[in-house]
């Protein structure tokens, strides 16, 4: 099943649902895969027979609605401050190559830096996929913002005007509510672009916090259910009529160096991520890369995503916002 949001004639929201290459359906009185999701979470229901008991509406035109640019993220919280967006990395088998290729080691503090990704990486081929009831490596992970910061499919992903540079991520993130007894549920994964400044994060490692404080889209779809263990789809950047940039993109456990219940658990151990009515937008990680290929990114440019049993594309384009004059004033 892949659910989905879009904006309706009067500004609603509209729940879209449809089987993998099926034509989609409005869901009745669902108000939003939020309100939904946690109708299932906190009445001990899966989310397709919360869905079966509203029942279907009227045929929605999905391509059409992206044409027109009014999918909203498949996922928004009633106040933006609690949607998480959050990820970790050195996750897939090929992350460590991306890696070492933007961390070129120039300098001591760059080598030092990179033994350090080197060892993470390790750590996660090591003891990333633990047996049943064991506990695995805990892996890299860092904060991207809340759901002021998730850019709808379609819309721009904003570069601030200090950035050094707006890259692309091609990942799959799972999206979770917590239901009102702390308990996480996740709802299924999506694309994502986990957009993020590789060139603030290859001057120095610790610079990665600084680097993660951007927008991130997710979606236009989200599959429900597990994920596929093999994953395979393509990232492609376009320049005007012009492909610039185009690599297979791989996830899925089949291609990972951890588990996505390992990755899971490390996130929901913080008592801080379990706070019932919150949502979760957790991203996995990726080896593709277009800086770890030379390219640079300019305004204008549209990133591309897409995995055939995911749904729709996700697509958006970069923007650089304007200068900004940022000073504290004593109250």
């Amino acid at each position: 099943m892949l659910i989905s949001q879009i904006k309706g004639a009067n500004g609603e929201i509209v729940v879209a649902v449809r089987e993998q290459g099926g034509a989609a359906r409005s869901v009745k009185n669902a108000g939003s895969v939020y309100a939904l999701a946690m109708e299932a979470a906190d009445g001990g229901k899966s989310l397709a027979s919360v869905i079966e008991g509203h029942g279907y509406g009227e045929a929605v035109d999905l391509e059409k609605a992206h044409a027109e640019g009014r999918f909203l993220p498949p996922i928004t919280h009633p106040d933006a401050a609690h949607l998480h967006l959050t990820g970790t990395g050195l996750t897939h088998l090929g992350s460590a190559a991306t890696r070492d290729s933007m961390h070129k080691k120039t300098t001591e503090a760059a080598e030092e830096t990179l033994t350090d990704s080197m060892k993470m990486f390790k750590m996660g081929l090591e003891n990333g996929k633990p047996k049943p009831g064991e506990k695995g490596v805990q892996p890299e992970w860092f904060y991207k913002g809340n759901g002021y910061g998730a850019a709808a499919p379609g819309a721009p992903l904003v570069s601030p005007s200090f950035a050094l540079d707006g890259g692309e991520e091609p990942e799959m993130a799972g999206i979770y509510v917590i239901a009102k007894d702390g308990t996480p549920f996740r709802i299924g994964f999506a694309l994502s672009n986990e957009f993020s400044d590789h060139v603030t994060e290859r001057i120095n490692y610790l610079f990665l916090a600084h680097s993660k404080l951007r927008p991130a889209s997710f979606g236009p779809e989200i599959r429900v259910g597990a994920a596929p263990d093999d994953i395979r789809g393509t990232s492609r950047i376009k320049r005007g009529d012009k492909v610039i940039f185009e690599k297979p993109f791989l996830s899925g456990e089949a291609n990972m160096s951890h588990t996505f219940a390992n990755l899971e658990y490390h996130h929901f151990k913080y008592g801080l991520f379990r706070v019932p009515g919150d949502v979760h937008v957790h991203m996995f990680g990726t080896a593709t890369l277009s800086f770890a290929d030379g390219i640079k990114t300019e305004e204008g440019d549209l990133f591309e995503i897409e995995v055939a049993e995911f749904g729709l594309p996700l697509r958006n384009p970069l923007k650089v916002a304007a200068e900004e004059e940022i000073a504290v004033r004593q109250l």
